[in-house]
C-alpha cells in the first residue's frame, strides 16, 4: 500500500507510444522536399511505420535492456575449443532484426534509396544508437567491395538482404544475410593507417593472403565478414598498404583465425562489441581493389560511414530535444508549464533550432549521395560537393551532439541526471560520431586537403551556398567573411577548425533560409551567423518568435 504522504504529481509521462517520424516536422518535410513525388506517399508510410515501431514502449524497452546487459566475449568453449564468439542479450537481435529489415543496410536497390535509408536510420537510432554500427558498416561496405566486381557479386546481396541471420554456424554464402564490420586501427599508428604493421603475403590463389598483425580497434567483430587493411612486403622501402576482404568463417565451414582478444570497455555506445583482434598467420583474406591501393579502396567505406556519423548525431540531438520539450510541457514551475516559462522557451528554441539545422544538412547529404551516383551535371555538382561537405558536416553536426545533448539533460534537472529517464545514456554516446571514423582534427586537415587538392569540390560548395544568395543579410555576410579566410593561406593548418566550423554554420544557412520555416531560418541566422549568440544554449537574441519554434520542436505522443 502506498504510504498516504506519498503523491505522485507534476510529473511528465514518459515520452513513448508515438510516431518518431511524424511527430518531426522537420524530417517529414526534408524528406518531402528531396524525395521524388512519385515515391513520396510510399517513402511517408514506410518510415511512419517504422516511427511507431521506434517511439513504441516494447522498443524502447529493447534499448534499456541491450545497454544493462552488454556483450560478453566467449574465446573458449567448455571444452576448451577456441571460438572467439560474443553473445548479446535477445534485445540487441531485436534491434538488429528489425533494423536490417527496415533496410538500414540497403540503400542501393532502389531510387531516392540513401535519402530513404538515411531517414530510416536516422528514426531507428533514436530508439539506441550502439547497434547502428553493425548497420551503418554493413551498408558501407558494399562501395569499397565494387572495386572488386566478382567479390561485390558474391558479397553484396547478402549484406543488402532484409533478414538478420545471426551466427557463425555456416558459411556466409550458406545464410540469408550478412554483417560487415571494419579493421583499420592499430595502436601505433590511430588515424595514421599508412603507419600500420599487419602484414599481408601472397598465396597460391588468386588474389588470396594470409594476414599477420593486431588491430587495436575492430567494429562488431561479430559481423561475417571484414574490411582491413594490412602492408604487402614490397621487397623495397615501401610497403604497399592494401585492403583485404576477411570472413569469419571460411567458405569450407571452418572458422578463420579471427582471434579476439578483449571486447573495449567503453564509455557509451554500451550495447555494441568494439574489440582488439589478432591475425596470426593463417588468418586468410582476399584482396580488395588493387595492391597499394588501400586508402583508396577502404575510403568509399569511410566516407559512408561519415554520413552515417553526421545522421546518427543528428538522430541523437532531435531525441534529446524531443525529451527536453516534453518534459517541459508536462512539468509545472512557479505557477505555469515550463515550457511557458520566457528562459526555458529559449532553451528548448535554441536546441530545436540546432536540431534541425543538423537534419536539414544530414538530408541533404543523403540526397546528393543518391544523385552522385548518376549522370548529367548535378550528378557531377553533388559529387564534388560531398567531398568537402562530408568532412564539413561530420566536424560540426558531431561537436554540436555532446553540448546539446548535455544541456537537454539539464532541461530535466535531477530527473535527467537518473539512469532510468534515458538522458545519461544519450550523454555517454553523445560523443563517439566525433571520434568515430576520424575524429575533430582529422575532418578539418581532410577539408583543406579537398581545397586545395579538388577545386571543383569549392566550386561545388560555392554554388550550394549561392543558391540562398540575398535571400538573408545576415548570411551573406557570413560566406563573406568565409571567403576572406579562405584567401588568407598564412597559418591556415592551425585555423582549420574555426574556417571548418565558418563553412559548416553557412552551409546549415543556406538550407534553412530556402527550406525551413521562417522562425527557424530567421533564429538561426541572427545567433549563428549574425554574431548574437553566447556560448550557451538559451542566448537566443530577443525578438525572435521562440513559441513557434518550440511548438514546432515538441513531439505528439
Amino acid at each position: 500500500m502506498p504510504a498516504s504522504t506519498h503523491t505522485v504529481t507534476n510529473q511528465a509521462s514518459p515520452l513513448a507510444d508515438y510516431d518518431v517520424f511524424s511527430a518531426d516536422p522537420a524530417l517529414v518535410e526534408g524528406v518531402a522536399l528531396h524525395i521524388a513525388p512519385e515515391r513520396a506517399e510510399e517513402a511517408r508510410s514506410e518510415l511512419s511505420e517504422l516511427g511507431s515501431a521506434a517511439g513504441s514502449a516494447e522498443a524502447q524497452e529493447w534499448g534499456t535492456q541491450a545497454n544493462e546487459c552488454p556483450p560478453v566475449l566467449r574465446t573458449h568453449d567448455r571444452y576448451g575449443h577456441r571460438i572467439d564468439e560474443v553473445d548479446f542479450h535477445p534485445a540487441w537481435h531485436r534491434l538488429m532484426e528489425r533494423g536490417v529489415a527496415a533496410g538500414l543496410t540497403d540503400p542501393w536497390s532502389r531510387p531516392d534509396g540513401q535519402l530513404r535509408r538515411s531517414a530510416a536510420f536516422y528514426v531507428w537510432t533514436q530508439v539506441e544508437a550502439g547497434h547502428g554500427c553493425p548497420l551503418s558498416m554493413t551498408h558501407a561496405a558494399v562501395p569499397a567491395l565494387r572495386k572488386e566486381p566478382q567479390l561485390a557479386a558474391e558479397w553484396e546481396p547478402l549484406l543488402g538482404s532484409r533478414t538478420y541471420d545471426y551466427g557463425l554456424d555456416r558459411p556466409a554464402a550458406a545464410k540469408a544475410g550478412a554483417l560487415a564490420g571494419m579493421g583499420m586501427t592499430e595502436k601505433q599508428g590511430g588515424s595514421d593507417v599508412r603507419a600500420n604493421t599487419t602484414t599481408a603475403v601472397p598465396l597460391a590463389g588468386e588474389g588470396e593472403y594470409a594476414l599477420t598483425g593486431h588491430k587495436w580497434f575492430c567494429s562488431a567483430p561479430m559481423s561475417d565478414v571484414f574490411l582491413v587493411l594490412a602492408q604487402v612486403p614490397s621487397g623495397g622501402e615501401n610497403d604497399r598498404l592494401t585492403c583485404f576482404l576477411v570472413p569469419r568463417v571460411l567458405p569450407d565451414g571452418t572458422r578463420n583465425t579471427f582471434r579476439i582478444q578483449r571486447l573495449k570497455d567503453k564509455l557509451g555506445n554500451r550495447s555494441n562489441a568494439s574489440s582488439e583482434v589478432e591475425f596470426d598467420g593463417t588468418t586468410w583474406a582476399r584482396r580488395v581493389g588493387e595492391e597499394g591501393r588501400g586508402v583508396a579502396t577502404i575510403i568509399e567505406m569511410v566516407a559512408a560511414t561519415r554520413l552515417d556519423c553526421v545522421t546518427g548525431s543528428a538522430a541523437l540531438m532531435r531525441q534529446a530535444v524531443a525529451q527536453a520539450t516534453h518534459h517541459a510541457a508536462h512539468r509545472a514551475v512557479f505557477g505555469k508549464e515550463l515550457i511557458d516559462q520566457p528562459l526555458m522557451r529559449n532553451v528548448l528554441a535554441d536546441m530545436a533550432v540546432e536540431s534541425e539545422a543538423a537534419t536539414a544538412l544530414a538530408l541533404r547529404l543523403a540526397t546528393a549521395y543518391d544523385s552522385a551516383a548518376g549522370d548529367g551535371a548535378g550528378a557531377e555538382h553533388d559529387r564534388a560537393l560531398l567531398r568537402l561537405a562530408v568532412p564539413t558536416a561530420k566536424y560540426w553536426v558531431t561537436k554540436r551532439c555532446v553540448p546539446l545533448a548535455g544541456e537537454a539533460l539539464e532541461c530535466l534537472g535531477g530527473n535527467g541526471y537518473v539512469e532510468e529517464s534515458g538522458m545519461p545514456r544519450l550523454l555517454r554516446e553523445s560523443p563517439l560520431n566525433s571520434i568515430w571514423e576520424g575524429s575533430g582534427n582529422v575532418q578539418a586537415l581532410d577539408v583543406l586537403r579537398a581545397l586545395q587538392k579538388s577545386p571543383d569540390a569549392l566550386n561545388a560548395f560555392l554554388t550550394e551556398l549561392g543558391r540562398a544568395r540575398g535571400a538573408d543579410f545576415r548570411l551573406d555576410a557570413a560566406v563573406k567573411d568565409m571567403l576572406t579566410q579562405l584567401s588568407d593561406l598564412d597559418g591556415i593548418e592551425s585555423r582549420a577548425r574555426r574556417l571548418v566550423e565558418r563553412m559548416a554554420l553557412v552551409l546549415q544557412g543556406s538550407l534553412l533560409v530556402r527550406h525551413a520555416p521562417p522562425e527557424v531560418a530567421d533564429a538561426f541566422c541572427a545567433s549563428r551567423l549574425g554574431g548574437d549568440w553566447g556560448a550557451a544554449f538559451g542566448t537566443l537574441p530577443s525578438g525572435l518568435d521562440l513559441g513557434t519554434i518550440v511548438e514546432r520542436a515538441l513531439p505528439v505522443a
